[in-house]
């Protein structure tokens, strides 16, 4: 790594979700933006930006719960709109003191929150 990378040195390796058919989340998750890495029978792996990646594990049982990570994209608005148009099930946008956020729900009815960025410098 070069020594005048205007980087952060440390970014998120892997975010992991449970869901009851992994493969079944596959066009949800293409969807929203992200990146089919790899179908398995018992996980499923997307990359986000800055190579992040989301695992779904296979939970046959699974109870949705809210994810216990949270999504930013560059315009809220237009990302809440065109997930809006693609039949996701989208939350109104609420404004908080930091974000404008809203919640989108998976196939297997996890709750993701979506924040509008707020990031500084590149990443």
């Amino acid at each position: 790594m070069s020594t005048t990378d205007p980087r952060p040195k440390v970014w998120t390796g892997h975010l992991v979700i449970s869901g009851k058919d992994p493969a079944a989340s596959v066009s949800f998750y293409e969807d929203i933006g992200m990146h089919k890495v790899a179908v398995l029978e018992e996980v499923a792996i997307f990359e986000l930006r800055g190579g992040t990646h989301l695992v779904v594990r296979k939970v046959p049982n699974t109870v949705p719960s809210p994810a216990p990570w949270d999504l930013m994209v560059e315009d809220v608005h237009a990302t809440h709109a065109d997930w809006a148009a693609k039949g996701l099930t989208v939350s109104p946008i609420e404004k908080g003191p930091i974000h404008e956020a809203f919640t989108v729900t998976d196939p297997d009815g996890n709750t993701i929150v979506v924040n509008s960025t707020h990031v500084v410098g590149p990443v």
